[in-house]
């Protein structure tokens, strides 16, 4: 790790909310002592303003190679679907020197955005054809080897896809890549539990796709394969999902993963946007996170949760990127805020009450979402907090967003007005991953994503 002594920082956000002069050491990558009125010591690198780390609870790497790709009108209606298709399209090219490439610039690009730490759901298992590697996990050692290489920290989520529709449908042949049954997909977990030891703090949960892509028994038989580590579910998402569940098992996806799985705090409920009154206030009740990905579900045209229903209720969320087509931390948390005020003709949606500032609502939310969402090690300190892993973002108070800004000010401009162009400098897990805005790894990651790029799309 670099050898990084100390930091001092003139106003940093702490769990209690807004500090001065606040001194930070840290050893083996965790903080160490985080003193609070304090005198700098020569030594000390100085910043004017830090935050901790955003948790990103919802990635699909690969998909980064994607982005800017699908924007041309199709000859009927454009939806998801046919964006799915384009999609597999793509996917069906990659080997695994491919992936690892793409992978490690959008971790770079994550960090470099204001994320720390990625939840990744990684369903491409196999090899072109279809056909196991001789190591099962090893596209789930390839994404681990990124995360490791860039700094970043991660959650490393398999995903379990066995079925191309609901009530165990087969699958279709461009789903081949993706596919195990319990067997082996435990063998796929026992990877990539080897696999994440190479990352700091690295983790591993499980991610059954979605209810159309795994049968009833198949989620009773790896949800205890989860052990402590949480479990994410893409959920709810299309409207034709919804009609299909009814179609099968006349229950909505919501309803029926509410009445037949015991879903608690260690689960994930992705989009979850087509979600009834009843369902909204069942997900809040159960203490489960919904991760919103506000960017892709607007490119994907999913719809919008109702996450100022759900914030009353004290629903629990955090944000995501998941197609990758573009990666600001804050114009998620912007563009989460503004579908609630388009949907509801109001401004200020999700601030906590009066008077309250909405970016420190959002911010704050999505921490604590995503940090409940990605958690590893069951009681492990996070956040900035002595013996959590030091993962900070300094903003630079010279960008045109910000200046003059104080406390949540800094944090309304940085989320409306500023975004990842305002990130300074980036911890993760006592590391400098960025400085001036730019990932240390930039000029060896973008050539060899340029490489892979460029035969993917000859």
């Amino acid at each position: 790790m670099e050898a990084m002594a100390s930091l001092w920082i003139e106003s940093l956000l702490l769990p209690q909310g807004w500090a001065r002069e606040v001194r930070i050491t840290s050893r083996d990558g965790r903080i160490d002592t985080l003193k609070v009125g304090a005198v700098p010591q020569p030594s000390d690198e100085r910043h004017a303003v830090g935050l901790p780390g955003l948790p990103n609870l919802h990635s699909h790497a690969f998909q980064r190679g994607l982005a800017g790709l699908t924007e041309r009108r199709g000859e009927g209606a454009d939806s998801f679907w046919s964006w799915r298709e384009l999609m597999y399209r793509f996917v069906e090219r990659m080997d695994p020197d491919d992936l690892e490439a793409v992978t490690a610039l959008a971790y770079a690009e994550m960090l470099e955005a204001g994320f720390t730490h990625v939840g990744e759901f990684h369903y491409l298992h196999h090899d072109r054809d279809g056909v196991p590697f001789a190591r099962t996990g090893e596209l789930a050692t390839r994404i681990a080897a990124a995360a490791a290489a860039t700094g970043i920290g991660l959650t490393l989520l398999p995903v379990f896809y066995a079925h191309g529709g609901f009530g165990g449908a087969d699958a279709t042949p461009r789903q081949r890549r993706f596919l195990n049954d319990p067997a082996s997909y435990a063998r796929l977990l026992e990877d990539s539990r080897l696999a994440v030891r190479a990352v700091p703090g690295g983790s591993v949960g499980i991610a059954p796709h979605s209810l159309r892509a795994v049968t009833p028994a198949e989620l009773a038989q790896i949800v205890p394969l989860a052990r402590l580590g949480p479990i994410h579910i893409h959920i709810a998402e299309q409207v034709r999902e919804v009609e299909d569940c009814v179609a099968w098992s006349g229950r909505r996806p919501l309803e029926w993963l509410m009445e037949n799985a015991a879903v608690d705090a260690r689960w994930c409920l992705v989009h979850a946007t087509q979600a009834t009154d009843t369902e909204v206030a069942a997900i809040a009740g159960s203490g489960a996170v919904v991760g919103l990905c506000p960017m892709t579900e607007a490119s994907l045209g999913d719809g919008i949760f109702p996450a100022a229903q759900f914030q009353q209720l004290g629903g629990r969320w955090g944000v995501g990127s998941d197609s990758n087509v573009r990666l600001d931390a804050a114009e998620e948390l912007r563009l989460l805020e503004y579908s609630q005020r388009l949907a509801l003709r109001a401004r200020n949606v999700l601030a906590s009450g009066g008077g309250a500032s909405t970016g420190r609502t959002l911010f704050e939310s999505a921490l604590a979402g995503g940090g409940q969402a990605l958690a590893g090690a069951q009681g492990e300190p996070r956040g900035l907090n002595v013996g959590a892993w030091l993962d900070l973002v300094t903003l630079n108070l010279q960008d045109p967003a910000l200046i003059a800004r104080r406390e949540d000010e800094i944090l309304d401009s940085w989320i409306f007005c500023g975004g990842r162009a305002a990130v300074d400098t980036v911890w993760r897990a006592g590391e400098r991953v960025v400085s001036g805005g730019r990932h240390r790894a930039r000029g060896t990651l973008e050539p060899r994503y340029a490489r892979a790029m460029r035969r993917l799309l000859d």
